[in-house]
């Protein structure tokens, strides 16, 4: 098997075969992120991966979900994407899920066509990261795409049959920010109604701008309680239907999980709890920080 550089995956994904179609995001100038600094954006030969892919075939004759690295394998070019799939499917018949982030960009540069296609040879579901659904925010984070971009791509998606999990993250405006980037984020995940959103929380990194805001004083981060009180406002602002939300990744310290709008109020129940006391946040030392 063929990896280069430190190869990242949803928490979904743990089980999943990783096969390297992209090296590094196509985007990589997100203000907070540093996943794939340490590789510029290219693409593995076909061969390679196709390569990899029978010899992980040799290794296991149970795998049943796939997972296609690095950050935007929707980038590729429509014969690549196909032959991968079609592989996939003549040789992992017990694959029950084909999963890739795809980030807006690379969605707008497929046809409606091209994604039903996609689907129908076996991408299930795909990560989309919005982030925050604060166009200002979004603009500083320097994410490269606006928040209306972010829904419209993330609803053809959707509309082309695939499952689409939303990641947003708690904390992106800050202390002084913290309102607005809650309720313009309920809002968009309103829009788009996701299978899955996935709320992770703000972490900084030496070398990026948001380190440099933070140590200047531009950007005030947020603790525990008001991390638990901004989820509050912004569980109290979204109405996705069915939507399956999780707050449960590693960067959180309060874990949450539970069917939107179902849970909702069983879910601002445990944060209460929380703020008063009577649920353990998680440590800094148990989030690794």
């Amino acid at each position: 098997m063929h990896y280069s550089g430190s190869v990242y995956r949803p928490p979904s994904e743990a089980r999943s075969l990783i096969v390297q179609c992209t090296l590094g995001c196509s985007h990589n100038k997100c203000a907070f992120c540093i996943m794939y600094k340490d590789k510029k954006f290219s693409i593995n030969p076909l061969e390679q991966v196709l390569g990899d892919l029978a010899e992980a075939r040799s290794y296991s004759r149970e795998i049943d979900k796939i997972f296609l690295a690095d950050g935007d394998a929707l980038v590729l070019p429509m014969d690549y994407l196909l032959a991968v799939l079609d592989y996939i499917r003549q040789y992992f018949p017990e694959c029950t899920r084909v999963a890739a982030y795809a980030g807006a960009k690379a969605i707008r540069g497929k046809t409606d066509e091209e994604l039903r296609t996609l689907r129908q040879h076996g991408l299930g579901i795909v990560y989309i990261g919005l982030e925050t659904g604060n166009e200002a925010l979004l603009k500083k984070y320097m994410k490269g795409v606006t928040v209306e971009e972010t829904i419209e791509q993330s609803l053809r998606a959707k509309a082309a049959g695939m499952t689409i999990s939303i990641t947003a993250i708690s904390g992106m405006g800050g202390r002084e920010q913290s309102e607005i980037h809650a309720i313009d984020t309920a809002k968009a995940l309103s829009r788009i109604k996701a299978d899955y959103v996935a709320l992770l929380t703000l972490r900084v990194y030496t070398g990026t701008p948001l380190h440099d805001w933070i140590k200047n004083g531009e950007i005030t981060m947020l603790g525990p309680i008001e991390l638990a009180q901004e989820t509050r406002l912004l569980l109290e602002h979204i109405d996705s239907e069915g939507s399956v939300f999780r707050s449960n990744h590693a960067s959180n310290y309060l874990p949450l999980a539970g069917t939107l709008n179902r849970d909702r109020e069983a879910l601002i129940a445990r944060i209460d709890a929380a703020i008063h006391g009577d649920v353990r946040f998680r440590r800094a030392v148990e989030l690794g920080l």
